[in-house]
């Protein structure tokens, strides 16, 4: 039912005039569908892994049920989970870019309301991310600003989740002489360019 929901929702979406909002709306869905089941495998996995630890104490009568263990949690619904990170990796790379100016086809308020970012966040989250829909989601992950996501590395609101599935993507598929330099200048992590200076025409020199 769940991966039904997903392609019906999908569907709808690239129907011919389908507005920005309910674009959102429906990405804001499926993702959030898409994480759910994600998370639903992810626990399943991890209970079998609880199980085979605690046969580890058993040891070494107990090897071959928990090697049968560990290899259940390495395959269990492998396909699905692929899939998952598949879709998150497409509707990442698309929020990542938004090729249709959602951000500015909806405005600052609107896109903020949308992504359900508190009003006592949003002057922090315009100053961490702009008012870009990718600067918002996944620089400043002020979606569902008013919700703890934890501070584990790569938890966050459905559309965050999506945005970081694409960029671990780019970065595990690009050929790394083509990958930026993060510490050249002007970088995330490089020294920061100077300036650009203007000249004004007829402005006088300062004294």
């Amino acid at each position: 039912m769940t991966q039904n929901t997903v392609t019906i929702l999908a569907d709808i979406g690239n129907k011919p005039g389908t507005t920005h909002r309910d674009a959102l709306t429906i990405t804001r869905r499926v993702l959030r569908i898409t994480c759910q089941q994600r998370d639903s495998i992810t626990a399943e996995r991890r209970a079998l892994r609880r199980q085979a630890g605690k046969l580890r104490r058993f040891l070494p009568f107990t090897a071959q049920q928990v090697a049968d263990l560990e290899r259940q949690a390495r395959e269990h619904r492998a396909e699905q989970l692929e899939g998952t990170r598949q879709v998150l990796v497409a509707f990442g790379a698309v929020l990542l870019r938004d090729p249709d100016d959602i951000a500015g086809a909806l405005g600052f308020d609107q896109l903020a309301d949308m992504l359900s970012i508190n009003p006592a966040h949003r002057e922090q989250a315009r100053k961490d991310g702009g008012e870009s829909l990718a600067g918002l989601v996944s620089a400043a992950r002020a979606e569902d600003s008013a919700t703890h996501h934890g501070t584990t590395w790569g938890a966050g609101g459905p559309l965050y989740r999506a945005c970081q599935a694409a960029l671990l993507e780019f970065i595990r598929s690009c050929p790394a002489d083509k990958l930026p330099d993060p510490f050249a200048p002007g970088a995330p992590f490089g020294p920061r360019l100077p300036p650009d200076l203007w000249l004004v025409p007829g402005a006088k020199p300062a004294r």
